[in-house]
């Protein structure tokens, strides 16, 4: 008969191991791996995820089998022991079975099931679904003990208590998997890229006026098929009168056709026939909503206008795209060096670089909510337009502006500062108009 209660004992603590296992599992498998896993056809993974929908359930059972399993074996152990050696056998079956339980009833398979959650969720899908079942009318019970217990105490049922939001959720686990070394450091970038689209502004993305490309539409038609051969753009808005007056935006292919109509005879052309109609749009349109236009529309080429509908710069489908991929080049494209690593690892940069991208080139964090490029940031932190050679500290950087232009900041030199240093330099705040050297 001993024998039998020592295998009843054993048994309760393999009990208790599964169950332990199967608690890490489940409340550690992935639910967007199962749904995965789920819709390519793994059944298995359809009962994990129809285990995720009844948690509560899933909790109560959890713990009711493995209460039971513990208390089980305890007191067949106490009843063996005290048989054997009277009172003190007691003490001996405390000792005992604590190790016992905690040893191999806990610690050991709950190892286990947290290194391959996903695959032990899915060994033990099938048995828990039973056991939900089977302890079905006791759970009901303590489902309703429980929820009588939280509304005494005046916990909400079913409050949503997240601190983030699911965007920043999914942001947070392609940072923790990029961490791990399982995901490249481009996809992470082109997965933020994606998710930022809502975010973010038309004037976030947009090429600012004091950098377009125009042509004056009243030049000679052979002065102006030059200057269209010259640059670099397939789309070229075309102004009369004065820069801000723009009548048309003119196609490079467009001009090809009117050419080779005009037999090569570029004196008969006239360029505002063939350009076509300018399409504006606000600057506080989200770049998601920008995006859709361009595919409604089927163009790729938007000028920008601020509150009183004055141009402040164009945008096109480029634009966006290469806020998701990264930088786009083709045989055309004029390599600018906006930013450059120095040799002592301070980054020289150009002003106009948007910090968008020089955080994605450098892996930095620097804010963006304020400013659009570099030097609207140092700007904007310095509440003044700096001096050249003068440096500030903020962010855990020292900027120093190596070149100015009028009343823009055309260069500036940064340096990430160590922990130690960026510390001492954010105590003495006041200091925030920068200091000549």
């Amino acid at each position: 008969m001993t024998w039998v209660s020592f295998s009843i004992v054993v048994v309760c603590l393999l009990v208790s191991a599964f169950f332990a296992a199967s608690e890490t599992a489940l409340t550690g498998a992935s639910r967007a791996s199962m749904l995965r896993l789920s819709k390519q056809g793994n059944r298995e993974a359809g009962v994990v995820s129809s285990l995720f929908n009844m948690r509560e359930r899933l909790i109560g059972a959890l713990l009711l089998g493995n209460n039971i399993a513990n208390i089980g074996a305890s007191a067949l152990a106490t009843g063996i022991l005290t048989a054997w050696f009277g009172d003190v056998g007691v003490l001996y079956a405390t000792a005992v079975m604590t190790v016992m339980v905690v040893i191999f009833a806990e610690v050991l398979p709950k190892t286990i099931a947290i290194n391959a959650p996903d695959r032990i969720s899915l060994l033990v899908a099938r048995p828990m679904k039973v056991t939900v079942y089977l302890l079905g009318p006791f759970l009901t019970v303590i489902e309703f003990i429980v929820l009588a217990l939280m509304k005494l105490f005046g916990i909400k049922v079913g409050a949503n208590q997240a601190i983030l939001s699911p965007t920043e959720r999914l942001r947070g686990a392609v940072d923790l998997l990029h961490h791990e070394g399982k995901v490249e450091k481009q996809d992470r970038d082109m997965f933020g890229g994606l998710l930022d689209l809502r975010e973010l502004q038309v004037s976030d993305v947009m090429v600012h006026r004091t950098e377009m490309t125009m042509i004056n539409a009243d030049l000679p038609p052979e002065e102006l098929v030059r200057e269209v051969l010259a640059t670099e753009y397939t789309r070229i808005p075309l102004w009369r009168d004065k820069p801000e007056n723009i009548i048309g935006v003119l196609h490079a292919k467009d001009l090809l056709r009117a050419i080779r109509a005009a037999e090569g005879d570029t004196s008969n052309i006239d360029v505002a026939t063939i350009a076509l109609p300018p399409w504006f749009v606000p600057e506080m349109r989200p770049v998601s909503e920008q995006l859709k236009a361009f595919r409604r529309r089927k163009t790729h080429f938007a000028l920008v206008v601020d509150e009183y509908g004055e141009v402040e710069g164009l945008v096109t489908l480029e634009d966006i795209l290469e806020e998701i991929v990264g930088d786009i080049s083709d045989e055309h494209d004029v390599v600018v060096a906006g930013v450059r690593a120095q040799p002592d690892g301070s980054v020289v940069v150009d002003g106009s670089v948007p910090i968008r991208d020089l955080n994605r080139a450098m892996d930095w964090h620097l804010p963006d909510e304020e400013a659009t490029t570099v030097a609207g940031l140092v700007i904007h932190e310095a509440r003044s337009i700096p001096e050249r050679g003068q440096s500030f500290t903020f962010h855990g950087f020292r900027f120093r502006v190596l070149r100015r232009e009028r009343n823009r900041i055309t260069a500036l030199r940064i340096t990430a500062l160590p922990r130690e240093a960026e510390a001492e330099a954010e105590e003495p705040r006041p200091k925030r108009a920068g200091t000549a050297f």
